[in-house]
């Protein structure tokens, strides 16, 4: 399959199924192959053994700040934001 940058992809380029320890380039297999059609989101949460709400996380990381943002320390920068504002909205305080 044919992706927007005009690079091939199969689906033995994904990972295997196998797979535990989940590399920035890893997980932008999964959600570049997601995009793209080449295997349904179901299908990879499925086979990856992933919840609904992780895969998530990947995808709007590579939405907003692009595929090195799946690194685990950079997806912890960009978690901490998030975090901050929910509790800002709720009110909760430290003392």
């Amino acid at each position: 399959m044919a992706l927007s940058d005009g690079t091939i992809m199969t689906r033995a380029d994904l990972p295997s199924e196998k797979t535990h320890r989940w590399v920035a380039s890893r997980k932008a297999a999964v959600v570049r192959a997601v995009s793209a059609g080449l295997i349904l989101r179901k299908e990879a949460l499925e086979r990856y053994a992933l919840s609904d709400e992780e895969f998530s996380e990947w995808e709007t990381a590579v939405d907003l700040h692009g595929e090195a943002a799946l690194k685990a320390t950079t997806l912890q920068r960009y978690r901490q934001p998030k975090v901050a504002a929910c509790i800002s909205a709720l009110g909760v305080t430290g003392h």
